[in-house]
């Protein structure tokens, strides 16, 4: 007989606000990780504390922004107004409390809900907030979101502002790593979004005078424009647009209020809309919309009175409103790009006649695919009942009821032993695995139609679902999950290859990983160690006095399920592959898949002398 479960009042706990972010950290900053991915939650932490000193620029208050990361510890000095000296401590630890609840303050603020530098200091190990104003200023810190200074306002010299430092509670983000090019990408975003302001970032400043036009430069490059960035710009709205050369799929940077949704929402859908709406009527002729948008790079930018997103994190706009007086966010992009866009065209008809050209192009592409994307559809529906290539998650079976994409995981592998201990080990609620029959065709300088024609690929896309790009895209993150040898090695290549030459975008939005595994495993009867490296398994060789055993992993089907679950849970490292600014994609994939050429030669020869004096070195250490 089943014991009956109590339920009295001793079972209801009320948890004050610091154990609440604390208990339930996912519900204020997303995802936790271990910086690998840009959406990690050690991000999400520097950008509310940003945010902050982005709405005083906003508002007219201090141009300049100082960040600095320095091992873990993370500054942040604006030189705004300066949080009220009195309500110092109560901003930064009292939930629903800040000056965004008043319109008059914070008229198109990023963060409108009071929670963000209170999920700062809650889920730091140290945090220090200083106000200075009136030439006085006011010190507290907190340790994991408890008072533990709280100093008298005193007299000061210093410019006004606000200063805040934190460090990251690493009970709460194991292992957790800054990534430079992260950190960077955002800084850039920041500035992009507000021309005149400047970041200093651990020295170097980041500055742009031309906007989301800048951002469109960073993201293709001059040789790939099809056409001139078209700049649009009007009172609470930006827009730049162009088309590629070679890049198959839409490309869409969108961003509400300064902040980068990217999810995209209302306004990104209205955006692509809008433009398709207004291409056909300048053309007089119903093109059909995939041939308008296809290869399109684009940025868009709207401010919005209190802006309603879908999450915490601010990832996706929900809003339909663009507040006060206005039109709803769908008529309000809609009018500007019927006008803005429509005259633009008008006034450069050598714009107008190339991007005319690109959609007869795409529509011509288009139709010569029509069949063969049919079959394709059919053999991945077909493969995917009656196959075991892909073992999918519960978030995408309709087991889970709320869409946790954002923490989902696909791990592409090869041969049935490691896709068979992935499986066995992963969580099956986010985790997801697609497996390899053999090493997949390099892919460069072929056509879409390969994507279709080719099985291995055909289904992997339609595993992601990304055929019309990747607004749809099924998992977060894609990890490329093959053994450290050279044929493990290859077919990383050729995946990158692949995703470079049809879905690009899936990478520059930091989709795409390569799964870091052990090479070694040294252990005695007590404790055992995983090592990446040599190097760390000299030192688990020494922590153990010498007496230990060692394992060197040759492939990842040796790895038992059970160890498995080490490497792809709590504890899993992830080399996120990212693209190179000072080289183009097309330069990038003729480089190292192209026809062997002598750069390429002379790389490899001057690389393998590398790899050969390290191995002379290490030989005659020993």
């Amino acid at each position: 007989m089943t014991k009956e479960t109590t339920y009295t009042e001793d079972n209801i706990r009320s948890l004050d606000w610091k154990e609440h972010i604390r208990l339930r950290p996912g519900m204020y900053i997303g995802k936790l990780g271990d910086g690998s991915s840009p959406d990690d939650g050690i991000y999400i932490l520097i950008k509310e504390v940003v945010d902050n000193a982005i709405d005083e620029y906003v508002m007219g208050a201090g141009k300049t922004i100082e960040l600095s990361i320095k091992d873990k510890t993370v500054t942040v000095r604006d030189y705004g107004r300066g949080i009220p000296l009195g309500k110092v401590v109560d901003v930064v630890s009292k939930m629903n409390t800040g000056g965004k609840y008043d319109s008059r303050a914070f008229k198109k603020s990023v963060g409108l809900n009071g929670v963000g530098t209170k999920a700062v200091n809650a889920l730091s190990s140290h945090f220090r907030v200083q106000s200075i104003r009136e030439e006085q200023t006011k010190i507290a810190e907190f340790h994991k979101g408890a008072l533990v200074l709280d100093e008298k306002i005193t007299k000061s010299s210093l410019r006004k502002g606000t200063k805040v430092t934190f460090v990251p509670d690493e009970s709460i983000f194991q292992n957790f790593k800054f990534r430079n090019e992260y950190v960077i990408k955002m800084i850039k975003n920041y500035v992009y979004l507000n021309p005149g302001l400047t970041i200093v970032y651990n020295g170097e400043k980041y500055y742009s005078e031309n906007g989301l036009k800048d951002l469109l430069e960073e993201n293709i490059n001059s040789e790939d424009r099809l056409y001139p960035i078209i700049h649009l710009k009007d009172d609470d709205i930006e827009i730049a647009l162009t088309h590629s050369k070679t890049q198959y799929s839409e490309e869409f940077h969108s961003f509400v209020n300064g902040q980068h949704t990217t999810q995209g929402g209302t306004h990104q859908n209205a955006f692509r809309e809008a433009i398709v709406k207004t291409v056909r009527e300048f053309f007089g002729k119903n093109y059909d919309a995939s041939d308008i948008r296809k290869s399109v790079v684009s940025a868009i930018s709207i401010k919005v009175m209190e802006p309603v997103f879908e999450s915490q994190t601010k990832t996706k706009l929900g809003s339909t409103e663009m507040g006060g007086d206005l039109p709803t966010v769908r008529t309000f992009i809609n009018d500007f790009i019927k006008t803005s866009l429509d005259n633009y065209l008008h006034k450069n008809p050598e714009t107008a006649e190339q991007l005319h050209r690109k959609i007869l192009q795409a529509e011509r592409e288009r139709k010569d695919l029509s069949g063969i994307r049919k079959l394709a559809r059919e053999r991945a529906k077909k493969a995917n009942l009656h196959n075991k290539k892909l073992r999918d998650c519960r978030v995408h079976l309709g087991d889970m009821k709320k869409d946790n994409r954002l923490d989902s995981t696909l791990f592409i592998t090869e041969g049935d032993s490691a896709s068979g201990s992935i499986t066995k080990s992963r969580d099956v609620n986010t985790q997801a695995v697609f497996s390899l029959r053999g090493k997949p065709l390099n892919s460069f300088g072929m056509s879409k139609k390969i994507v279709y024609e080719n099985e291995e690929f055909n289904l992997l896309q339609a595993a992601l679902n990304i055929e019309d790009g990747i607004e749809n895209l099924r998992y977060n993150n894609i990890v490329i999950a093959t053994d450290a040898d050279v044929d493990g090695m290859h077919i990383r290549l050729l995946l990158i290859t692949f995703f470079l030459q049809f879905f690009p975008e899936l990478i520059k939005e930091g989709h795409l990983y390569i799964l870091d595994t052990p090479l070694f495993r040294v252990r005695d009867k007590n404790v055992t160690h995983y090592c990446y490296s040599e190097s760390e398994k000299e030192a688990a060789i020494k922590s153990l006095r010498g007496k230990a055993e060692i394992t060197r992993f040759k492939g990842l089907g040796e790895i038992s399920p059970d160890e498995f679950s080490h490497f792809i849970g709590d504890n899993i490292r992830l080399d996120p592959i990212m693209l190179d600014k000072e080289m183009s994609i097309e330069q990038l994939l003729s480089f190292y898949m192209g026809k062997n050429t002598p750069d390429r030669q002379k790389f490899i020869i001057n690389n393998l002398k590398i790899e050969h004096d390290l191995i002379v070195e290490e030989q005659v250490q020993v």
